[in-house]
Order: structure tokens, then C-alpha cells, then sequence
């Protein structure tokens, strides 16, 4: 047995106190989980610990909490890595962000995390009248999706997600992975409405800022940023959704620019995202006039800082061999089908969920081709 101090944070509402931090000290083997020793803290010294908790085996998702700072399941955290993580000997364990805490260790997830799954139609929407039985596909197109559908609502990534803490509103990553399970799903006749649907949310596809949050603290390497950047990529590539956020005149632009110079032009990344992408066209657009109108403060910030130059604005040096950058854009985009790469995933492979194990040589061959 080794002794081990949980810092805990502690929260009642129908006290009218502000949120306090008790310790506790625990004798747990080191290959024991911190919900052990919370357990045992309370069956021993504070019954009135309150923390969800079910399974212990990393399925039902309940106990999420933050651990050291990094959100994750209590059951699924052993108790000595947590210690060796810790600071000033104290394993520091307190409810996730972005959700109001109930009390103590549990949040409120029918607030944020299941309103915002509900909001993006968590159900198939077949095309048609139903079949006698059920809707049979070939496993072959279900691979794309299994990723997605290992996803146990636990919320991680919800309280880890940094956009969220910038913008409540955002739908957020596990409400995002949960409808690319269902746009992806070849068994699914609403997939462009869902994806006009969220890309037309000024809190939806285009909100998520690429903080890899979600990605390091999901259990089950769903990776909610990879489904995020999957439906994008169907918006703007398979059905060319251009809509109100810029988001695919943003695309347009980025890859554009790369494309002709092989770095990036940012002082034309700008005014290339409010149009279609293109210098010309899409900047004498009336709709991304306006917008670079209202984006001039913006840009003048960027002169002051000597990030942007009339003179860079004007002129950007092509890499030396940018021919080479050129041919591998020609070779991705002479395929009849696009090679999705799965590109976020942390760890090792099937770590942690080995449900995946058998899917995961198709994937990447997939990724070997692009």
C-alpha cells in the first residue's frame, strides 16, 4: 500500500459558501484509480464526497473529472500517475470546466452536454419509406464511422474544450463527433441539410479553433476534432456549401495560397476568405466588401505589428521548389475520391480502445495512399 493526498474540491450550493479545497490522505496500491481512493475517502473520513460513478471500467463515462488540471475519467487515471503528475505532493481533483458544478465533483450535463448533443438531430433521418426489416448495409461503409460511434458521453471533451470557455454557444466536440456519426452513416438521407445546418451556425463547424483539447483528453480516441474537420471538408469540398461564416472561402484561400507560394500569404488570407477564395473575384464580392470594411481595424492592427507590410501585402517569395508542392497538390486532386487522413489520434494504437483495434490497418492504409 502507498499513501497518497487528494486535494479535493468542494462545493455545496444550499450553503451559500464559496467553493473550498479539503484534503485527504488514502492508502491505495499504486495500480489502484484515483475514483479509489475518492471512494474511500469518502466511505472513511467524509460521506458527504459527492461523485458520480458507475462501472469503474472506463464504459459509462460518469466519473469525469479534472485531475491536475487535465480532464479525464477518474476510473481510468491510476492513483500513482496521478501522484507522479501532481504538484507539491497533492493530487488536485475538481469538477470539469464549461458545465455548472451541482455539487462538489458533479456537473450539471443535461445543461450543456446533452442540450448541445440534441441539437445536432442525434438520430438517422432515413431517405424514403422504411424497409420490412431493418436497414442493412455492408460493414465495409461502417468503418468510416466507427471511430465516432466509440464515443461513451462522458463529456471530457466538452469541459477540456477552450472554445467553449471563449464562446458558450458553440455546439462543442462531442455534440460535433456525435453528428458525424450520423453524416457519415451511409444509411442517413439528410447528410447536406445537416451539414448546411452547421455551417451556417455562427457556433457550429467553423467555431472550433483547433486546440487539440479534446483530442488529448478523450478516453476512447474518438477524437471529436477529427470528425470536426471531416465535416468541413465535406461541407466546403463535396457539396460546396458557401456559407455566412467564411468558412469556405477560408479553405479556398488557405489551400490556394499554399498551393501557388507554398507558405502562407496572410496578408491575402484575409480578404480571400470573405469571397470565394479567389483575389479577384471574391474580394469584389458586395457581401465581402462589407466585411473588409468592418475587418479594417483588424488589418491595421496586423501593419502596426509588423506582421503585414503594403510591400508583403504586395509581394510574397514562392518556396525555391515550390514545383514539388504543386505536384503533390495535382496528384491528391487527380483521385476520383478523396482519402480522408486520420490524422488526431493520440497514444497508441488501440490503447484504449480496442474495439477499434480491427479497423485500425484499413485506416491506415487509407492514410498511406494519400
Amino acid at each position: 500500500m502507498s499513501a497518497y493526498t487528494l486535494k479535493i474540491r468542494r462545493f455545496d450550493p444550499e450553503t451559500g459558501d464559496t467553493a473550498r479545497w479539503q484534503d485527504f490522505d488514502v492508502d491505495l496500491a499504486p495500480e489502484r484509480s484515483v475514483l479509489d481512493g475518492i471512494l474511500q475517502a469518502k466511505d472513511r473520513e467524509d460521506a458527504s464526497i459527492w461523485i458520480r460513478c458507475s462501472c469503474r471500467a472506463a464504459i459509462c463515462g460518469s466519473c469525469s473529472v479534472k485531475i491536475n488540471g487535465k480532464t479525464g475519467l477518474a476510473c481510468n487515471t491510476r492513483i500513482s500517475d496521478a501522484a507522479a503528475d501532481a504538484k507539491n505532493g497533492s493530487i488536485v481533483v475538481e469538477p470539469m470546466g464549461n458545465m455548472p458544478v451541482i455539487k462538489d465533483l458533479i456537473v450539471d450535463m443535461d445543461a450543456v452536454h446533452w442540450k448541445k448533443v440534441q441539437r445536432v438531430i442525434p438520430w438517422l433521418l432515413p431517405e424514403g419509406d422504411p424497409p420490412e426489416r431493418e436497414y442493412i448495409v455492408p460493414a465495409e461503409s461502417m468503418i468510416d464511422i466507427t471511430q465516432s460511434m466509440a464515443c461513451i458521453q462522458c463529456g471530457a471533451c466538452v469541459g477540456a474544450c477552450l472554445s467553449l470557455e471563449v464562446d458558450p454557444d458553440f455546439i462543442g466536440p462531442a455534440a460535433l463527433a456525435k453528428a458525424y456519426r450520423f453524416v457519415g452513416d451511409p444509411r442517413d438521407g439528410a447528410t447536406e441539410d445537416r451539414l448546411v445546418d452547421l455551417a451556417e451556425d455562427p457556433h457550429g463547424l467553423y467555431d472550433c479553433t483547433h486546440c487539440f483539447a479534446c483530442v488529448e483528453v478523450c478516453p476512447k480516441d474518438v477524437a471529436p476534432m477529427n470528425q470536426i474537420m471531416r465535416m468541413r471538408r465535406q461541407a466546403t469540398s463535396d457539396y460546396e456549401i458557401k456559407d455566412n461564416n467564411n468558412g469556405y472561402g477560408h479553405e479556398k484561400a488557405f489551400v490556394g495560397l499554399i498551393e501557388k507560394y507554398g507558405t502562407l500569404h496572410e496578408a491575402q488570407l484575409l480578404p480571400r476568405s470573405f469571397g470565394d477564395g479567389s483575389l479577384v473575384k471574391g474580394q469584389t464580392d458586395p457581401k465581402a466588401v462589407k466585411q473588409l470594411v468592418e475587418a479594417l481595424p483588424t488589418a491595421i492592427r496586423g501593419v502596426k505589428s509588423g506582421k503585414v507590410s503594403p510591400l508583403k501585402a504586395l509581394i510574397h517569395h514562392k518556396l525555391p521548389d515550390q514545383k514539388q508542392v504543386r505536384r503533390i497538390f495535382h496528384e491528391i486532386e487527380s483521385k476520383d475520391e478523396r482519402l480522408e487522413l486520420n490524422m488526431y489520434i493520440v497514444g497508441e494504437v488501440g490503447g484504449s480502445n480496442p474495439d477499434l483495434d480491427e479497423t485500425a490497418p484499413a485506416m491506415g492504409e487509407t492514410g498511406d495512399e494519400g
